[in-house]
């Protein structure tokens, strides 16, 4: 099951990441949730959710 998160910019972000780190992005995860939060204009809770998000898939 896949969790879709709220807000079209959010969800954007994910796909965005995703994307990069299937691409081969030299960029930690820390720096494409960073790009991400910048590229789509995102709150700070959204940034804390896409952090949160992607450390879970990490483990």
């Amino acid at each position: 099951m896949t969790i879709q998160p709220e807000g079209e910019s959010l969800r954007k972000a994910v796909q965005w990441i995703s994307e990069e780190k299937k691409a081969g992005s030299p960029k930690s995860r820390q720096q494409l949730i960073d790009a991400a939060c910048l590229r789509f204009n995102l709150t700070p809770m959204e940034a804390e959710y896409l952090a949160r998000s992607f450390k879970e898939i990490a483990k």
